[in-house]
């Protein structure tokens, strides 16, 4: 067996080891919690290991979340990027946090170390589950960065981030695109804006010239559509009927509609609402103009998302006072008299509890927030039986260890002609530490880290969904795919240059009738909007943090959920009667030259009139 046939090892979920004691932690004063930040920005600065390789102690089970403060204690059950945002504003206010995660700290987010790799005192070779990516548009992901110490860094782990200029969109069988990008607009009108898309979806010689026209003009009608015509037309209408992608070319249907869909935010364009994915076509617009953005259109990490980010959020959370069990699951919410009354938990052993506490976040995955939500919590508020409803789809990794450095370009890769809607990046050229040096057995250069975002359609090698394949058969088909769209793919990625490959441990029972994916994503199917709750229940000390909350990004994202996680803790403030300064919730970009437009519409939606710019084949409310 050769050694690009080989599959590496899976990563055990991390477990915690108990302690012999449990001891009573007193809260960090002013002083204490300025000077322990500071101090933070070495690796193990609370005893923590960047290396995300180390156990965390678990007190016994039972224990008291932290010392007694009346009204101020919080379970935050979940430590993806939700948990982790809103265990972080609420442990700045004061509160005495404690955060309860089945698997890893970081949720989708983190790392996934490839156990027994390194060698010769290097690290695992860094799995993930699927690679990062920052747009410009991300406001809050960024501000909790930015409070983050990261040692050398003046702006902590935000300095983590590296700009990812360049694009390629692959075609098989024609030369690779590049994104060409406008270079800003002065007079931001509809018609320099339409003039602006019409330029980006040339990059598509193939697309007729009058369906890019019918393209930009759907645009223009979006973005000068109001807020009524949004929620109450757009939410309601699928992505593929918006742009009438029956009637168009194959090129029309692949590069300016899935584009958007499968390829960037793991969602099929027939079941898609217009709503979410336009507004997304809307924000990277505004992003690559520069317009209301916090950085460069695409950035990335300089090193796995664990070292780069999560460790040391993790470390200066510790420092603040917070008390993290990691392998511990919540298995239901006991209600009663109006309120929580307790989360049932199982520890690393599986023995079986209830955690007390004044206030319950619940930043679980939609997934699992719906087995939770017994009758008594939905008769108390009914948005939370409408969980249900939400649909979830599958987006997963797929590392591609590479013996030789190759930085196939600047940035990212969408390989259009994709059956499985296949993106990526190589990460060695963006990454401060030498890949060789530091990871592996020293004979690794670089990782092509993949996303699969569409794991129903047939393959091109064996003909069927990625679902039905074997691991070896989804490397198989997934290189075929990369290789075939990619110019002189087979020489940029030839087998004699693959060293070994990871799958994403969330994918159980591959290739067997059990398949399963452990960690799903939630997609924004037509009218979900009207399903998705609050951060703030009406149930007074239970709280949402999720990428499924109503927040401003409506999509499924870090993002989302970081912005969902500061809605929850200033529901907490609200109920606790906090005289802290509640967290900042900044919202998505709104181009205020467009201000007027939208409000026309929505006097034109009122009146039962299409939008002004929607000519040709209009859409009527």
């Amino acid at each position: 067996m050769s050694t690009h046939e080989q599959h590496l090892p899976r990563t055990a979920p991390h477990t915690a080891a108990p302690p012999a004691t449990t001891r009573k932690q007193i809260p960090p004063t002013r002083r204490k919690f300025v000077s322990s930040a500071v101090g933070v920005g070495g690796a193990a600065a609370a005893g923590v290991a960047l290396g995300g390789t180390g156990a965390l102690a678990a007190p016994a089970f039972g224990a008291p979340l932290v010392a007694a403060t009346p009204g101020r204690r919080v379970a935050v059950l979940g430590g993806g990027m939700a948990g982790l945002t809103a265990a972080h504003e609420l442990a700045e206010r004061g509160f005495q946090v404690a955060v309860y995660e089945r698997k890893s700290l970081g949720g989708k987010a983190r790392s996934i170390p490839v156990t027994g790799t390194g060698t010769g005192g290097r690290r695992d070779l860094p799995g993930e589950h699927g690679f990062r990516f920052f747009p410009g548009f991300y406001l809050n992901v960024p501000d909790t960065m930015r409070r983050i110490p990261f040692p050398g860094n003046p702006n902590g782990v935000h300095d983590n981030l590296v700009d990812a200029p360049e694009a390629i969109f692959a075609q098989a069988g024609r030369p690779d695109n590049r994104l060409v990008l406008p270079s800003g607009l002065d007079d931001l009108t509809p018609e320099a804006i339409r003039a602006a898309l019409m330029t980006m979806a040339s990059v598509a010689g193939q697309v007729p010239w009058w369906e890019i026209a019918f393209w930009a003009e759907k645009m223009i009608v979006f973005f000068t559509s109001g807020d009524l015509r949004r929620r109450h037309q757009w939410e309601y209408m699928p992505y593929s009927e918006y742009l009438q992608m029956d009637r168009m070319s194959e090129a029309y249907r692949n590069i300016l509609v899935r584009s958007f869909t499968s390829t960037l935010v793991a969602a099929k364009e027939n079941v898609a609402s217009t709503r979410t994915i336009t507004m997304m076509v809307e924000i990277f617009l505004w992003t690559m103009l520069g317009r209301g953005n916090d950085g460069a259109p695409d950035r990335v990490l300089n090193g796995p998302t664990n070292e780069a980010w999560i460790d040391p959020w993790h470390a200066l959370l510790t420092s603040m006072g917070v008390e993290f069990k990691v392998g511990w699951t919540v298995t239901g919410l006991d209600y009663a008299g109006g309120r929580v009354t307790g989360a049932r938990m199982t520890d690393p052993q599986g023995n079986a509890g209830t955690i007390d506490a004044d206030h319950y976040v619940l930043a679980v995955p939609v997934e699992r927030a719906v087995p939770l939500m017994s009758p008594a919590l939905v008769a108390a508020d009914p948005a939370l039986g409408r969980l249900r409803r939400l649909q979830t789809d599958w987006m997963n990794g797929l590392m591609i260890y590479l013996k030789r450095r190759t930085p196939i370009t600047h940035g990212h890769l969408a390989f259009m002609d994709s059956p499985w809607a296949v993106t990526g990046l190589t990460q060695g050229q963006f990454w401060r530490d030498d890949f060789a040096a530091t990871y592996g057995d020293g004979s690794v250069q670089d990782c092509l880290s993949l996303d699969l975002s569409d794991w129903d359609s047939p393959g091109i090698v064996y003909g069927v969904s990625a679902r039905k394949c074997t691991p070896r058969q989804i490397v198989d088909e997934v290189l075929a795919q990369v290789r075939g769209n990619l110019d002189n793919g087979a020489s940029l990625i030839p087998d004699s240059a693959i060293h070994s490959w990871f799958l994403d441990p969330g994918i159980t029972g591959p290739g067997t009738p059990s398949v399963a994916n452990d960690e799903p994503l939630m997609v924004n199917t037509v009218g979900s909007w009207d399903d998705r709750p609050e951060a703030t229940t009406r149930i007074p000390n239970l709280f949402l943090a999720g990428d499924y909350v109503r927040v401003s990004v409506n999509l499924a994202t870090m993002e989302g959920a970081n912005e969902a996680g500061r809605k929850a803790a200033n529901g907490v403030l609200a109920a606790a009667g906090s005289p802290a300064t509640p967290a900042r919730v900044l919202e998505m970009y709104r181009e205020p030259a467009l201000a007027g437009f939208r409000r026309a519409d929505d006097l034109r939606f009122r009146l039962g009139l299409p939008n002004a710019f929607d000519v040709l084949k209009p859409y009527w409310p």
